[in-house]
C-alpha cells in the first residue's frame, strides 16, 4: 500500500463503482454544504496520518461536490451513495468495498459514533429495507451522494439522518 501522504495523488483515480442496495428519498433539511466552505475541518489530532486522509477527503469531496444522485449510478453523470463510497475507498485508500450498502455494512469494524474517525461509514436505515451510507468527515458530518441534492456534506444532527442512524464501520487502516 502506497504511504498515505500520498492519497491526495489518488484522489482522481479511474471509475468503476456499482450502486446502493436500493432507492431511498432522503431530504435533506439542513444543506451543510451550502453554509459552509468545502474545505474540512482539521483533525483533532495532530497525527500526520489523520491529515492526510482529511486532505484526501476534502479533495475527494471537491472533485464530486454536486454530482446529481442516480441509482445504480456510477460516473460524474449521475452516482449512489454505495458507488460514491465505494470510488472513494479505492481511490483514497486503495481499499476495495463490496458493491452495496448492504454488504458494506458488514464488512469492518463497528465503531461507536463518539469514536468514529475521518472515513469511517455511516449507515443509515431510510426504509423496511432501504439503507444509506456516507463518509464520516468529523465533527458530526458527512458527505454523501444524497438522493434530493447529489453529492454534498450533512450533519448527522438533522432531524432525518439522527432519526435514521444506524451504525458506524472503520475500514480505515491507521497505524
Amino acid at each position: 500500500m502506497r504511504p498515505f501522504y500520498s492519497v491526495a495523488c489518488l484522489c482522481f483515480g479511474s471509475l468503476f463503482l456499482f450502486g446502493c442496495s436500493s432507492p431511498s428519498v432522503t431530504p435533506d433539511f439542513i444543506d451543510v454544504t451550502a453554509q459552509r466552505s468545502t474545505e474540512i475541518t482539521s483533525p483533532p489530532k495532530e497525527d500526520v496520518t489523520l491529515k492526510n486522509v482529511n486532505f484526501a477527503l476534502n479533495q475527494y469531496f471537491k472533485e464530486w461536490k454536486g454530482t446529481p444522485y442516480r441509482w445504480g449510478g456510477s460516473s460524474k453523470k449521475g452516482i449512489d451513495c454505495s458507488a460514491f463510497t465505494q470510488h472513494a475507498y479505492n481511490t483514497i485508500f486503495e481499499h476495495s468495498l463490496p458493491r452495496t450498502t448492504t454488504q458494506q455494512v458488514k464488512n469492518g469494524k463497528k465503531v461507536s459514533l463518539t469514536n468514529a474517525s475521518y472515513g469511517d461509514l455511516v449507515f443509515f436505515k431510510t426504509g423496511s429495507r432501504r439503507y444509506h451510507v456516507g463518509i464520516y468527515i468529523g465533527e458530526r458530518e458527512f458527505m454523501h451522494a444524497s438522493t434530493s441534492k447529489g453529492v454534498i456534506i450533512s450533519t448527522l444532527d438533522n432531524p432525518y439522518w439522527s432519526a435514521r442512524f444506524w451504525q458506524v464501520r472503520s475500514y480505515v487502516p491507521y497505524p
